[in-house]
């Protein structure tokens, strides 16, 4: 217990750090956008509907997806779609990777916060990367309609602010 004590002022600094880095803020998206589909098993059949009702937009980007969901949107969809491993596998934090290497722009992730999930960290860590670095991530079906109705998702984009607030 008193290492966490200890060891919290100094996450909370890293973090902030890492937040206020400009790095982190001045990653633009081209036209054609890196997309990752991510769903929990009881919300896979409403990102497949959910991508299916858009798949006139996705087929524009290049997309990923984890696992399962993955193998299901492909079928569905008929589009390709680059697998990486099952999310309680190591999926999620294949994304999270992803995003600091500045390989996917955006994240739509269909997750169940009210079911236990034996990956939790892994879950809470990819919400975590997103946001240090400045990654759109949608994790019900409105935010998702959102983003990908935005004209942004027409052209290329650059933050328009380069440090955090």
């Amino acid at each position: 217990m008193a290492y966490a004590r200890q060891s919290s002022p100094l996450f909370f600094r890293v973090m902030r750090c890492a937040i206020d880095t400009p790095a982190r803020y001045d990653r633009g998206m081209d036209v054609h956008k890196r997309i990752a589909l991510i769903a929990h098993d009881n919300c896979k059949p409403g990102l497949i509907d959910w991508a299916r009702y858009n798949r006139g937009t996705l087929a524009k980007h290049e997309l990923f997806a984890t696992g399962t969901t993955g193998s299901l949107l492909t079928g569905e969809l008929g589009l390709r779609v680059t697998p990486f491993l099952s999310g309680p596998l190591g999926g999620d934090q294949q994304v999270g990777a992803a995003i600091a290497e500045g390989r996917l722009d955006f994240v739509i992730f269909f997750w169940d916060p009210l079911a236990p999930h034996p990956h939790d960290v892994d879950v809470k860590a990819l919400l975590r990367i997103a946001v240090v670095y400045n990654v759109p991530i949608a994790c019900n079906r409105s935010t998702a309609d959102f983003i990908l109705s935005s004209p942004l998702m027409e052209r290329a984009y650059s933050p328009i602010a380069t440090t955090a607030a």
